[in-house]
């Protein structure tokens, strides 16, 4: 009973603050309110005993790539005034539509999962290999270089590619 009240604490925390990151017109309080955000989700991986992922949550999000966002926010908006109006071509009614239709076809993902009764999925049935592993740490080292190598390192080079398109964008400004 304590996890439950637990987790719907922390998943509740956890929507809150993503959508004041989205809401919050200053992009520093934005970049905090992620921070805030990263570290509630690392708590939610300690409750779901996953201690090794809650401290690379910490050190690699709420450490390294929100101050990577935090450089980026300082260098883009490097001498720019605030913007005084908003946009004219911003389409607002088109955004609520599309994330009304992702709502919806999340709740249809809900519904299929929860009839399917779907189990989670283990390292055994992930990789073999992964299977022989007893420990939290070795078995996301093992199934992260072999079952999930390729999107981590799509993953990566995504990062790689925003990081010099910021760089890109604020050589132009000075």
């Amino acid at each position: 009973m304590a996890q439950a009240i637990a987790f719907y604490f922390l998943a509740a925390c956890i929507l809150g603050f993503a959508i004041l990151v989205i809401s919050t017109k200053d992009t520093v309080h934005s970049v905090l309110f992620l921070v805030l955000d990263f570290l509630f989700v690392a708590a939610l991986y300690v409750l779901m005993h996953a201690e090794f992922l809650a401290v690379i949550q910490v050190l690699v999000y709420a450490g390294g790539i929100v101050v990577l966002y935090l450089f980026v926010v300082m260098l883009v908006n490097l001498k720019r005034p605030p913007e005084a109006h908003q946009d004219p071509h911003r389409l607002a009614r088109t955004g609520i539509l599309l994330s009304a239709g992702v709502l919806i076809e999340l709740a249809f993902i809900a519904m299929y999962g929860s009839e399917a009764g779907a189990a989670p999925v283990s390292a055994a049935a992930t990789s073999p290999f992964c299977a022989s592993m007893t420990g939290n740490t070795e078995q996301v080292g093992c199934l992260l270089y072999t079952s999930y190598l390729i999107p981590f390192e799509i993953a990566s080079m995504l990062l790689l590619v925003a990081m010099i398109g910021a760089i890109v964008l604020a050589k132009r400004e000075l």
